[in-house]
């Protein structure tokens, strides 16, 4: 997509994105649900090519779609990430930020697949705040992309046929967001739960993104009544210690004299992400954020820098994902 199209469809991606994984169908026509680049300032040694050999023809996996009913459909797991792939990544992005987006679709939906998912019976949803966004190659061409992005964006996930990220021989936790802001999140900061592979890094060249930094402003008394607080005075005064996390978001907040997570500053104020600065100006409060989504594992506005800079996917994947082995599993 270019010109007006491009930016019609990236503003109804990002708009419905995953404050957490991601971007939708505008995330392609993302919190959600983009990415930056890191290719310059990593060292990692990226092998070129699949642990295992490839599949025989046909045998490609059926995995469950469930659709917004509840009913679950099977489908061939490439045909479910073009659609996947389709809502979750602008298709004018970089081939290789799309084939990353790819492998990192598949590895979630398989690991659904093989511990149940969410849902229990190894189901993966629509809804992208859950599991991942999707929309089916026809319904994209009725919001107006075009038969050349499908094409394109199919190329992109065949490219990747059975790739899946693994990490000391399991199935990784293949979690990816908009845009960082600039350094992605620990997932131990978000989630409480550590992972190797999941740590923060530097996450350049997302400065085009359309969420890389956002202002909000809050009435004092409206401000309050959302964390439910009572407070009173000079809002300036009612700020006091932040702790910061590695990845530059919000760990803890005192605001009055109750302590606060960033984590939940974000979900009560309905923030874009946890790595925000608050002040008082003129009597309101502003809230500037940077990013968009939990930032925790691939940007794919990153993916996107890192790929216009040279990178191939495995690179991009390597970095996002540091540790982890891309493996070619057979069905």
């Amino acid at each position: 997509m270019k010109g007006v199209m491009r930016d019609v469809l990236i503003a109804l991606v990002l708009g419905t994105v995953l404050p957490s994984t991601v971007m939708n169908v505008g995330k392609v026509l993302a919190e959600q649900g983009k990415a930056g680049d890191r290719v310059a300032e990593t060292e990692q040694t990226v092998s070129q090519e699949p642990e295992t050999s490839a599949p025989t023809q046909g045998s490609e996996l059926q995995m469950l779609l469930q659709q917004e009913d509840g009913q679950a459909v099977a489908m061939g797991m490439d045909a479910y990430l073009l659609g996947a792939v389709l809502a979750e990544m602008p298709a004018d992005f970089e081939g290789e930020a799309l084939k990353a987006q790819a492998v990192a679709a598949r590895t979630f939906a398989r690991r659904a697949y093989v511990t149940g998912g969410k849902h229990g019976d190894g189901a993966v949803c629509t809804n992208y705040a859950c599991c991942q966004a999707y929309i089916a190659p026809e319904d994209y061409l009725q919001r107006g992309g075009t038969q050349e992005d499908v094409d394109w964006v199919r190329s992109c996930v065949e490219a990747t046929s059975d790739l899946v990220l693994t990490y000391e021989g399991a199935l990784i936790e293949a979690t990816y967001f908009s845009c960082s802001g600039g350094r992605t999140e620990d997932a131990e900061a978000v989630w409480g739960t550590e992972y190797p592979y999941l740590q923060a890094v530097d996450s350049p060249g997302e400065e085009n993104a359309a969420h890389y930094r956002d202002t909000v402003w809050f009435m004092p008394e409206f401000f309050a009544g959302l964390l439910g607080l009572e407070l009173t005075g000079n809002p300036e005064e009612w700020f006091g210690e932040t702790e910061y996390t590695d990845g530059g978001g919000v760990d803890t907040m005192t605001i009055g004299d109750t302590l606060f997570r960033g984590t939940e500053l974000r979900r009560l104020l309905g923030l874009r992400s946890t790595a925000f600065r608050v002040d008082a100006v003129n009597g309101e409060i502003r809230i500037t954020t940077q990013g968009f989504g939990h930032r925790v594992g691939m940007s794919q506005y990153g993916a996107d820098a890192m790929a216009a800079t040279g990178a191939d996917y495995t690179q991009i994947l390597q970095y996002y994902y540091p540790g982890t082995r891309l493996e070619r599993v057979e069905e």
